[in-house]
């Protein structure tokens, strides 16, 4: 079991994303936990202000460290953002870039806190003192972290033992094995003159099992050609792979 925890200025934005579908049902059977906390509440002055104008002058407001700071003390007292299996992540357009990599790490955690950033950015002493990983979920800007944590929840959640319903289905999608997924296809055989490859309906598996490898290089090879260089191909990827480029050749 693996407990989420999320701080954030808006809650509220939570509350019908993580009431459905799977992540829905992991809740129920006890495979995830998930708590969002708002911010808010752990400011002292009397307008809850969680953000205030940077030093040093400029546009935009700066989240503010001690609201931060109080909330992950009264989540766990006397957490240490190096804990081991603990993870304390602020969602930053600065952070790493979340893949299928960086989920399976995180995987492994029994806890996940996620910090929501907004405005400007987030004081930079919670980066310094508070945390041990920094995320983002791509290169563009997003109006804060909420969306940023819904992503990584969902994410690191199916790869978490029984969250999905066929076992095999995380390790098979793409990205977890280095490749794009192979193309799929289901009921009817033929529809509107477009017809199921013959070798799906042949019952071969050793040979449907090829095929499948063959199209997700294919597929990689047309779409995500950089892909390739970090995969651990092997000699028969490489033969497959050098045989469709014969064929786009011509």
């Amino acid at each position: 079991m693996i407990r989420f925890d999320i701080l954030s200025i808006f809650p509220e934005m939570f509350a019908s994303p993580f009431d459905c579908s799977l992540i829905k049902k992991a809740r129920e059977n006890g495979l995830i936990e998930i708590a969002v906390h708002d911010i808010r509440s752990y400011a002292e002055d009397k307008h809850r202000m969680t953000d205030d104008a940077p030093y040093g002058g400029g546009g935009g407001m700066v989240m503010k460290v001690e609201p931060i700071a109080r909330a992950l003390d009264d989540l766990s007292p006397g957490l240490d953002a190096g804990q081991d299996g603990i993870a304390v992540v602020l969602l930053t357009p600065q952070g790493e870039t979340f893949n299928q990599k960086v989920a399976g790490e995180l995987s492994l955690s029994s806890r996940i806190i996620l910090i929501c950033g907004h405005y400007e950015g987030v004081d930079e002493r919670v980066r310094a003192h508070l945390v041990n990983r920094e995320i983002s979920i791509g290169d563009y800007v997003l109006t804060g972290g909420e969306l940023s944590a819904m992503v990584v929840v969902d994410a690191v959640s199916r790869l978490i033992p029984g969250v999905l319903g066929n076992s095999e289905s995380a390790s098979l999608d793409s990205f977890a094995t280095g490749l794009l997924e192979h193309p799929h296809y289901t009921r009817p055989g033929e529809y509107r003159g477009w017809k199921v490859p013959d070798v799906l309906l042949s019952g071969n598996h050793r040979d449907i099992t090829a095929w499948r490898r063959r199209e997700s290089l294919r597929r990689t090879l047309a779409r995500r050609p950089d892909l390739l260089e970090k995969s651990n191909l092997t000699e028969e990827d490489r033969r497959i792979l050098a045989e469709i480029r014969e064929e786009i050749q011509g």
